[in-house]
């Protein structure tokens, strides 16, 4: 225990100096220092920082809880993420760019009025506090916990455990959100990103080697032989996640998370220029098809090493395999790339719910008639980060058994917020005369019917489905208020010249690539591929071509469809965009 706790602690302190070092020259008095980290992200560490904020132990203990139990279907989570975020880095970016946000809602009051910006701003908070904050310092205090054995290693009971993990995790997340900005975080998102595949990649490996008595290939023939239905992602209506959903309400809750959600796109609108933005969210697209190995193989591998029901609480599968399959001096690294990937999610949620308090609920106040100064919002963002982080301690230790899943109850109450937001968004962009007042009520209606479909009644309907209708719905009804009452006002299509906006000119080859595979995961973990009594044969490659085939040409016709726009987006003067690209400083203002 003591190597295993000296090398954890090593790294973990290694890692907060590097990223502390890192962070010294950027600005912590202004805005765009500490929220932004002086918009100085290059690709690598947007990827990176993307796709550590977005797994954390919520994602291991719930995702391989939930392999274990039934069977791949929730992968739904992961692999269309890379569609989403080839969407995000091609459409999203390059306009939230132009523009210079600093946060998403800053669009809406562009679009719509200040009142439609603070209530999706208080969204974002109550999201983030009464859901991220305290699932995420939960899922990582039972890992930690169950990893090194907290109440036996100090007299504690499980309880007592999980309040200490919660606390500790939760101190050093405000020290870094509070203390380093964004920049901080980033940098450590980097390095923690390194140790969590290295670590994350150890326990599949391992497992397999245990499962097949040192033989990684008696393992898989194991695997693909005995019970292959656990190999599929397809499943039924009945499974946590539905493969119906991809074609319902899945993928904008998936477009919402990746290109709307302040905590995710926070990264991506701290970059130096578009071109590294999009760089950054294709590097997390590619990522994102490697994390089922990750997070839902050694679901599978629990499965056959330990038999079905051995484990009673199936959130406690991803410890129980770590601590049965990893040599202790390897327990070190590995729950320090852990609590990396946990501590990331946490600080840099914080980061955003301080970043939204600040930036759209408290700047435009006054002093003795003078608007507050930069270093007043951030000290105010900072406060706000403080009590909401002491409040996700307090709160986290009481969710310690979520009926449904860990993960799967996460992503239900995101219902509440995700695709409400995605819809008034996305009929901001698609229909210039649909007013405030529609997206008010739209808002105010979506999540009182969500809410009491999933929380006060029992229908057969899965919340995915629910979410795609009631989407519809209030699409129709902002359509038609645009018809009935047109706003007037109009949205100029102007450019804030806070970075270069050339885009990245391989960004839909490197997209169709991403598409592709997400395609042949897809197809391989299916009734055709190797989920199959017999496993994969002839048929299962002839599919796979035929998916690459139709990716490609989906591809070829999405580059041709997005051509049209891209003048009106990356801008109409060539000539200066290219200087400025070439000086890397931002244009000098038209007119």
């Amino acid at each position: 225990m003591g190597i295993i706790l000296g090398s954890f602690l090593g790294i973990t302190i290694i890692v907060m100096a590097i990223s502390f070092y890192q962070s010294r020259k950027v600005a912590q008095n202004t805005s765009d220092g500490y929220f932004l980290g002086g918009r100085s992200l290059t690709g690598g560490v947007i990827g990176a920082s993307l796709l550590l904020c977005n797994l954390s132990a919520t994602n291991f203990v719930g995702m391989t809880g939930d392999v274990y139990r039934i069977n791949m279907s929730t992968i739904g989570w992961e692999t269309p993420c890379a569609i989403a975020l080839v969407v995000v880095g091609i459409i999203l970016l390059p306009r939230y760019l132009r523009r210079g946000f600093a946060t998403i809602p800053d669009f809406l009051e562009e679009r719509y009025d200040a009142t439609v910006k603070k209530w999706v701003s208080l969204l974002f908070i109550i999201c983030y506090v009464c859901n991220t904050l305290p699932i995420c310092l939960y899922a990582g205090a039972i890992t930690v916990n169950t990893i090194f054995d907290i109440p036996g290693l100090f007299g504690l009971t499980y309880t007592q455990g999980v309040w200490a993990m919660v606390l500790l995790i939760g101190l050093i997340g405000i020290i870094y959100a509070l203390f380093g900005g964004l920049k901080m975080v980033a940098t450590a998102d980097t390095l923690n990103g390194v140790l969590l595949v290295i670590g994350g990649l150890m326990v599949p490996i391992f497992g397999l080697l245990m499962l097949g008595n040192g033989n990684i290939g008696d393992a898989m023939h194991t695997i693909l032989s005995n019970a292959p239905e656990k190999l599929n992602a397809i499943g039924t209506e009945h499974d946590l996640l539905p493969f119906s959903t991809l074609f319902t309400g899945l993928m904008p809750v998936l477009i919402y998370y990746w290109g709307m959600d302040q905590a995710i796109m926070q990264r991506a609108l701290a970059a130096k220029n578009l071109e590294e933005g999009q760089k950054g969210i294709m590097f997390a697209g590619f990522l994102k098809l490697l994390t089922p190995i990750l997070l839902m193989f050694p679901g599978i591998i629990c499965f056959h090493l330990y038999g079905a029901g051995a484990i009673e609480n199936s959130d406690l599968a991803y410890a129980t395999l770590v601590n049965g399959v990893l040599p202790k001096p390897l327990i070190g690294l590995f729950i320090a790339a852990m609590f990396g990937a946990i501590l990331s999610t946490f600080n840099g949620t914080l980061n955003s719910v301080c970043t939204l308090f600040a930036m759209n609920l408290y700047k435009g106040k006054t002093e003795n008639g003078k608007p507050v100064s930069e270093a007043k919002i951030v000290k105010v963002g900072k406060i706000c980060g403080l009590v909401v982080g002491v409040g996700s301690m307090i709160v986290a230790p009481l969710i310690m058994y979520a009926p449904d899943g860990l993960y799967t109850q996460f992503q239900k109450i995101n219902g509440l917020f995700n695709v409400p937001i995605f819809t008034i968004m996305i009929m901001g962009y698609l229909n210039k005369k649909t007013p405030a007042i529609a997206a008010k009520i739209s808002l105010i209606a979506f999540i009182g019917v969500y809410g009491v479909t999933q929380f006060f009644m029992d229908l057969p309907i899965f919340y995915l489905h629910i979410s795609a209708i009631m989407f519809v719905l209030c699409c129709i009804f902002m359509f038609i208020m645009g018809k009935v009452r047109p706003t007037d006002k109009i949205m100029e299509a102007k450019r804030n010249n806070v970075v270069s906006i050339k885009p990245w000119k391989h960004r839909y080859e490197f997209g169709t690539l991403i598409m592709a595979g997400a395609v042949l995961t897809y197809i391989a973990l299916s009734p055709i591929g190797f989920a199959k009594d017999g496993g994969a044969d002839v048929m299962t490659g002839v599919w796979m071509v035929v998916g690459v085939a139709a990716t490609f040409l989906a591809g070829y016709l999405f580059k041709k469809v997005m051509r049209r726009s891209d003048k009106q987006v990356y801008d109409d003067d060539e000539t200066q965009e290219n200087e400025m690209a070439l000086a890397d400083v931002p244009c000098p203002p038209r007119g």
